[in-house]
């Protein structure tokens, strides 16, 4: 990690649940000091016993970050006791899924630098992507903040706060339209007589491949699909299964994403 103004001031990290503890160890890996990591959290890990860090102790007086990612329901008992860094030169990083940027302004005071995240859940095994977007004053800290969400996957900037909702519902939640898929591949492979074991193996490592290649082919996904594709082969029967525009993934994807996205902007108004 090569934020000296981090390793200098601190980090403070409040909670660390899954995406906390996958950020965190994220930091270590890269280099943070343990010694300069505050973690505020009721119910540590024994895995967060184990790093170093300072867990439940006072705080720095100016630190240089103050990563939240409490769950939505706690913000407002939690977000309160950081309060006194409010105002000044201490960044405030929220990965909360439904808490605006408004939010924090109305309870740390509107010169609160505050860049507001949204990443999701591969930041677990470092293939994550984070979308940010920060405040009139969180703009000149949008480096810093991507410096320190890029040990745990990609980061993307986005233009207004706005485009949140959307995100969470392509990139936030998208892992879990993924794992569902792998879920009704393996057992479309058992329905034709796979072992479910055999079955849960293949579809793993087809989807992995798959976004790997999407990955780090120079054509598009459309493009790496024709490749696949014989024409009155086996895949195209597949895929006018699944290209089917009122019943297939044209029909129910976009669907899917709006619902998240929908529910994002009703989390946003406290619904």
């Amino acid at each position: 990690m090569k934020d000296t103004r981090i390793a200098a001031d601190g980090l403070v990290l409040l909670g660390c649940g899954k995406m906390g503890s996958a950020m965190l160890a994220g930091w270590l890996n890269r280099g943070l000091p343990p010694s300069a990591v505050w973690v505020q959290d009721p119910y540590p890990s024994d895995w967060l016993k184990g790093t170093g860090v300072q867990i439940n102790a006072d705080l720095p007086d100016t630190p240089a970050i103050v990563l939240v990612a409490v769950k939505p329901q706690m913000m407002a008992e939690a977000l309160p006791n950081m309060a006194a860094l409010g105002g000044g030169e201490t960044v405030f990083i929220s990965v909360a899924a439904g808490t605006p940027i408004s939010f924090f302004e109305e309870t740390l005071g509107a010169d609160t630098p505050v860049v507001r995240a949204m990443p999701n859940t591969p930041a677990a095994v470092g293939q994550g992507i984070t979308a940010i977007v920060g405040n009139t004053r969180g703009h000149s800290a949008l480096d810093e903040a991507e410096l320190l969400l890029s040990a745990v996957g990609e980061v993307v900037r986005l233009e207004a706060e706005s485009q949140i909702d959307a995100v969470t519902g392509v990139s936030g939640s998208g892992p879990a339209y993924v794992f569902h898929l792998i879920e009704t591949l393996a057992a479309g492979g058992v329905a034709q007589g796979l072992a479910p074991d055999l079955a849960m193996k293949l579809a793993k490592a087809t989807v992995a491949g798959a976004g790997a290649l999407a990955q780090q082919a120079e054509e598009d996904p459309a493009q790496l699909r024709v490749n696949v594709t014989s024409p009155n082969g086996t895949t195209q029967a597949a895929l006018e299964v699944l290209m089917d525009e009122t019943a297939g993934f044209p029909a129910l994807l976009p669907r899917a994403v709006a619902a998240a996205t929908d529910r994002s902007k009703e989390l946003a108004r406290g619904a």
